[in-house]
Protein backbone atom coordinates (compact mmCIF):
# COMPACT_ATOMS: atom_id res chain seq x y z
CA UNK A 1 0.00 0.00 0.00
CA UNK A 2 1.73 3.16 -1.22
CA UNK A 3 0.26 5.70 1.15
CA UNK A 4 3.09 8.15 0.60
CA UNK A 5 2.18 8.59 -3.07
CA UNK A 6 -0.78 10.89 -2.36
CA UNK A 7 -0.28 12.19 1.17
CA UNK A 8 1.47 15.48 2.04
CA UNK A 9 4.38 13.83 3.82
CA UNK A 10 7.51 15.57 5.07
CA UNK A 11 11.02 14.22 5.55
CA UNK A 12 10.08 12.80 8.97
CA UNK A 13 12.87 14.19 11.11
CA UNK A 14 14.30 11.73 13.59
CA UNK A 15 13.15 13.80 16.55
CA UNK A 16 9.45 13.26 15.80
CA UNK A 17 9.78 9.63 16.87
CA UNK A 18 9.98 10.75 20.49
CA UNK A 19 6.51 12.36 20.48
CA UNK A 20 3.23 10.77 21.51
CA UNK A 21 0.35 10.73 19.03
CA UNK A 22 -1.29 13.60 20.87
CA UNK A 23 1.90 15.67 20.77
CA UNK A 24 2.23 14.96 17.05
CA UNK A 25 -1.33 16.19 16.55
CA UNK A 26 -0.39 19.45 18.25
CA UNK A 27 2.45 19.88 15.76
CA UNK A 28 0.22 18.92 12.84
CA UNK A 29 -2.12 21.75 13.80
CA UNK A 30 0.86 24.05 13.23
CA UNK A 31 1.42 22.59 9.74
CA UNK A 32 4.31 20.25 10.63
CA UNK A 33 4.58 17.74 7.77
CA UNK A 34 7.22 15.69 9.60
CA UNK A 35 4.79 15.12 12.45
CA UNK A 36 2.08 14.12 9.99
CA UNK A 37 4.48 11.71 8.28
CA UNK A 38 5.31 10.07 11.58
CA UNK A 39 1.64 9.63 12.46
CA UNK A 40 0.86 8.12 9.04
CA UNK A 41 3.78 5.68 9.16
CA UNK A 42 3.03 4.74 12.75
CA UNK A 43 -0.63 3.86 12.26
CA UNK A 44 -1.44 3.16 8.59
CA UNK A 45 -1.18 -0.63 8.92
CA UNK A 46 -3.50 -0.69 11.95
CA UNK A 47 -6.27 1.32 10.31
CA UNK A 48 -5.89 -0.47 6.99
CA UNK A 49 -6.53 -3.74 8.84
CA UNK A 50 -9.80 -2.37 10.23
CA UNK A 51 -10.91 -0.93 6.88
CA UNK A 52 -10.11 -4.16 5.04
CA UNK A 53 -12.02 -6.22 7.58
CA UNK A 54 -15.06 -3.97 7.24
CA UNK A 55 -15.00 -3.54 3.44
CA UNK A 56 -13.44 -6.81 2.20
CA UNK A 57 -11.59 -4.90 -0.52
CA UNK A 58 -7.93 -3.92 -0.57
CA UNK A 59 -8.45 -0.98 -2.92
CA UNK A 60 -11.36 0.48 -0.96
CA UNK A 61 -9.56 -0.02 2.34
CA UNK A 62 -6.50 1.83 1.02
CA UNK A 63 -8.70 4.66 -0.29
CA UNK A 64 -10.59 5.01 2.99
CA UNK A 65 -7.42 5.17 5.10
CA UNK A 66 -5.73 7.59 2.70
CA UNK A 67 -8.77 9.87 2.55
CA UNK A 68 -9.09 9.79 6.34
CA UNK A 69 -5.48 10.88 6.78
CA UNK A 70 -5.88 13.61 4.15
CA UNK A 71 -8.92 14.89 6.04
CA UNK A 72 -6.85 14.83 9.23
CA UNK A 73 -4.15 16.95 7.57
CA UNK A 74 -6.59 19.48 6.11
CA UNK A 75 -8.72 19.69 9.26
CA UNK A 76 -6.63 18.69 12.29
CA UNK A 77 -9.00 20.61 14.55
CA UNK A 78 -11.44 17.72 14.07
CA UNK A 79 -9.64 15.99 16.91
CA UNK A 80 -10.39 17.72 20.20
CA UNK A 81 -7.49 17.00 22.51
CA UNK A 82 -9.21 18.91 25.27
CA UNK A 83 -11.74 16.12 25.68
CA UNK A 84 -8.95 13.74 26.75
CA UNK A 85 -9.77 11.32 23.91
CA UNK A 86 -6.78 9.33 22.68
CA UNK A 87 -5.89 10.01 19.06
CA UNK A 88 -6.06 6.31 18.18
CA UNK A 89 -9.56 5.97 19.64
CA UNK A 90 -10.79 9.03 17.76
CA UNK A 91 -9.22 7.98 14.46
CA UNK A 92 -10.62 4.45 14.75
CA UNK A 93 -14.03 6.14 14.89
CA UNK A 94 -13.21 8.26 11.83
CA UNK A 95 -12.13 5.25 9.77
CA UNK A 96 -14.97 3.01 10.99
CA UNK A 97 -17.58 5.65 10.13
CA UNK A 98 -16.04 6.17 6.70
CA UNK A 99 -16.20 2.41 6.10
CA UNK A 100 -19.85 2.28 7.16
CA UNK A 101 -20.68 5.14 4.77
CA UNK A 102 -18.83 3.40 1.94
CA UNK A 103 -20.58 0.10 2.63
CA UNK A 104 -24.00 1.73 2.47
CA UNK A 105 -23.28 3.01 -1.04
CA UNK A 106 -23.00 -0.42 -2.58
CA UNK A 107 -23.26 -4.13 -1.90
CA UNK A 108 -20.25 -5.70 -0.08
CA UNK A 109 -17.50 -7.06 -2.30
CA UNK A 110 -16.05 -10.56 -1.97
CA UNK A 111 -12.82 -10.93 -0.01
CA UNK A 112 -9.74 -10.45 -2.16
CA UNK A 113 -7.89 -13.65 -2.91
CA UNK A 114 -4.41 -13.84 -1.48
CA UNK A 115 -4.88 -11.47 1.47
CA UNK A 116 -3.73 -14.15 3.89
CA UNK A 117 -0.06 -15.10 3.38
CA UNK A 118 0.32 -18.63 1.99
CA UNK A 119 1.44 -21.34 4.35
CA UNK A 120 3.73 -23.69 2.48
CA UNK A 121 3.36 -26.28 5.22
CA UNK A 122 -0.29 -26.86 4.39
CA UNK A 123 -1.37 -29.47 1.90
CA UNK A 124 -3.47 -28.38 -1.06
CA UNK A 125 -6.59 -30.06 0.31
CA UNK A 126 -6.22 -28.43 3.73
CA UNK A 127 -5.60 -25.03 2.14
CA UNK A 128 -8.80 -25.33 0.10
CA UNK A 129 -10.77 -26.31 3.21
CA UNK A 130 -9.35 -23.40 5.21
CA UNK A 131 -10.17 -20.97 2.40
CA UNK A 132 -13.71 -22.34 2.23
CA UNK A 133 -14.14 -21.95 5.99
CA UNK A 134 -12.81 -18.41 5.91
CA UNK A 135 -15.14 -17.46 3.08
CA UNK A 136 -18.08 -19.00 4.93
CA UNK A 137 -17.29 -17.01 8.09
CA UNK A 138 -16.76 -13.79 6.13
CA UNK A 139 -20.06 -14.32 4.32
CA UNK A 140 -21.91 -14.84 7.61
CA UNK A 141 -20.28 -11.76 9.17
CA UNK A 142 -21.37 -9.74 6.13
CA UNK A 143 -25.00 -10.63 6.91
CA UNK A 144 -24.83 -9.22 10.45
CA UNK A 145 -26.11 -5.72 11.31
CA UNK A 146 -23.49 -3.00 10.80
CA UNK A 147 -23.09 -2.35 14.53
CA UNK A 148 -22.32 -6.02 15.20
CA UNK A 149 -19.85 -6.17 12.30
CA UNK A 150 -18.04 -3.10 13.61
CA UNK A 151 -17.90 -4.51 17.15
CA UNK A 152 -16.43 -7.78 15.87
CA UNK A 153 -13.90 -6.00 13.66
CA UNK A 154 -12.66 -3.85 16.54
CA UNK A 155 -12.61 -6.41 19.37
CA UNK A 156 -11.70 -9.66 17.65
CA UNK A 157 -9.69 -8.65 14.60
CA UNK A 158 -8.05 -5.42 15.75
CA UNK A 159 -7.60 -6.43 19.40
CA UNK A 160 -9.15 -3.24 20.78
CA UNK A 161 -10.36 -3.48 24.38
CA UNK A 162 -14.10 -3.51 25.04
CA UNK A 163 -13.87 -0.14 26.79
CA UNK A 164 -12.07 1.53 23.90
CA UNK A 165 -14.31 -0.14 21.28
CA UNK A 166 -17.35 1.17 23.16
CA UNK A 167 -15.88 4.68 23.11
CA UNK A 168 -15.10 4.38 19.39
CA UNK A 169 -18.67 3.31 18.63
CA UNK A 170 -20.23 5.81 21.00
CA UNK A 171 -22.01 3.19 23.13
CA UNK A 172 -21.68 1.89 26.68
CA UNK A 173 -19.45 -1.08 27.47
CA UNK A 174 -22.58 -3.06 28.38
CA UNK A 175 -24.15 -2.26 25.01
CA UNK A 176 -20.96 -3.28 23.21
CA UNK A 177 -20.82 -6.59 25.07
CA UNK A 178 -24.44 -7.18 24.10
CA UNK A 179 -23.57 -6.53 20.43
CA UNK A 180 -20.72 -9.04 20.64
CA UNK A 181 -22.89 -11.66 22.30
CA UNK A 182 -25.62 -11.29 19.67
CA UNK A 183 -23.06 -11.35 16.87
CA UNK A 184 -21.44 -14.55 18.16
CA UNK A 185 -24.83 -16.21 18.67
CA UNK A 186 -25.91 -15.26 15.15
CA UNK A 187 -22.65 -16.53 13.67
CA UNK A 188 -22.94 -19.85 15.47
CA UNK A 189 -26.46 -20.30 14.14
CA UNK A 190 -25.55 -19.32 10.59
CA UNK A 191 -22.47 -21.54 10.52
CA UNK A 192 -24.41 -24.52 11.90
CA UNK A 193 -27.03 -23.96 9.22
CA UNK A 194 -24.42 -23.81 6.47
CA UNK A 195 -22.71 -26.95 7.77
CA UNK A 196 -26.03 -28.80 7.98
CA UNK A 197 -26.93 -27.87 4.39
CA UNK A 198 -23.45 -28.91 3.21
CA UNK A 199 -23.67 -32.29 4.97
CA UNK A 200 -27.14 -32.89 3.58
CA UNK A 201 -25.94 -32.05 0.08
CA UNK A 202 -23.01 -34.43 0.39
CA UNK A 203 -25.32 -37.21 1.56
CA UNK A 204 -27.51 -36.84 -1.52
CA UNK A 205 -24.64 -37.29 -3.97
Amino acid sequence: MDTAAALPLGQMGIETKEFTDEELMGRIREGDRDAFSMLVMRHTKKYYGLAYRMLSSREEAEDIVQESFITLWTNPAGWDGGRQTKFTTWFYRVVANACIDARRKHAPLPMDDGFDPPDEGRGAEEAVELKRNRESIDSCIGELPESQQTALALCFYEGVSNREAAEIMGVSVKALESLLMRAKASLRGKLRGDKGREDKGNGQR
